[in-house]
């Protein structure tokens, strides 16, 4: 499939500052195809202690570099903090400066915080966290770029997760805000199928990216085990019997963004290796 439909096209995506994750690999394919890229993330220096690395705005800006000249597409990056709605008007202002039109939104950014724990356990503030950023950020930012979408076919793919559908343990407030991602996505798409914009979502399962190796190795210390240990008994629920890679997750978003997907709305398709075979 060449998907010649996105050339010319111009996208956003959220998340993809950092080489190692589902957004670059998105990212990057769309830039194959010849589409304008903007990526949006942090952009804030590493802060010490922090296990899970956030994208600086140098790694931002080599990533926009790298793709401009490797196939010769318009970019842009913009540091943006999500949970913030000045800081996103402010990011709008930025795209605004340099495109005219948006045709496909990738809301892809996403984290945990305060885990692993219960429900009973749960620290309030870092649950809350987790929802604000996972779910609340996918409204803000669509509310904020939809208006730049009007006029023209156009679509938008949030990334959710095998964990809104399927419950995981210890990480309750990660699988609230990705079902709730979900049902956000069939409601925009009921509200937004007459302005011609298609909303669908991915369901990753068992993904290699920072946060996946992140994940292992907090549960390592949780059972007194190894990486490569939990890595190993995770292969065993997977039918096809490994762990998916970003450019896995991210074809399946390039193909929801394209014409190749013009019928396919309101949908939260799974790409996990067969481990949730339900609807």
């Amino acid at each position: 499939m060449t998907y010649e439909d996105l050339k010319g096209k111009t996208a956003i995506v959220t998340g993809a500052g950092k080489k190692t994750g589902i957004g670059y690999a998105m990212a990057e394919k769309l830039a194959f195809y010849g589409c304008n890229i903007i990526i949006a993330d942090l952009g804030k220096p590493p802060v010490p202690g922090e296990s899970l690395k956030s994208a600086t705005e140098e790694e931002m800006n080599d990533i926009i570099a790298d793709l401009g000249k490797k196939y010769s597409v318009r970019t842009l990056a913009v540091a943006v903090d999500i949970m913030d709605s000045l800081a996103i008007a402010s990011m709008m202002r930025a795209v605004q400066g340099t495109f005219d039109h948006i045709d496909i939104l990738f809301n892809n950014a996403g984290a945990s915080f305060g885990v692993p724990n219960t429900v009973l356990s749960y620290d309030e503030a870092a649950w809350i966290k987790t929802i604000d950023v996972n779910l609340f950020s996918v409204f803000r930012i669509s509310r904020a770029v939809i208006p730049m979408m009007t006029g023209k076919p156009a679509s938008i793919v949030n990334t959710a997760s095998r964990a809104g559908k399927v419950p995981p343990i210890f990480n309750s407030a990660y699988a609230v805000a990705k079902a709730g991602v979900i049902m956000l996505t069939k409601t925009m798409a009921r509200e937004l199928g007459g302005a011609g914009i298609r909303v669908n979502a991915i369901c990753p399962g068992q993904i290699a990216t920072d946060l996946e190796k992140w994940r292992f190795g907090l549960e390592a210390s949780f059972f007194g085990s190894t990486i490569e240990d939990r890595e190993k008994e995770m292969c065993k629920t997977i039918p096809l019997g490994y762990i998916g890679l970003p450019t896995d997750a991210a074809g399946l978003a390039v193909f929801l963004a394209s014409d190749a997907s013009r019928y396919i709305t309101g949908q939260a398709i799974n790409i996990d290796g067969g481990q949730c075979m339900e609807l």
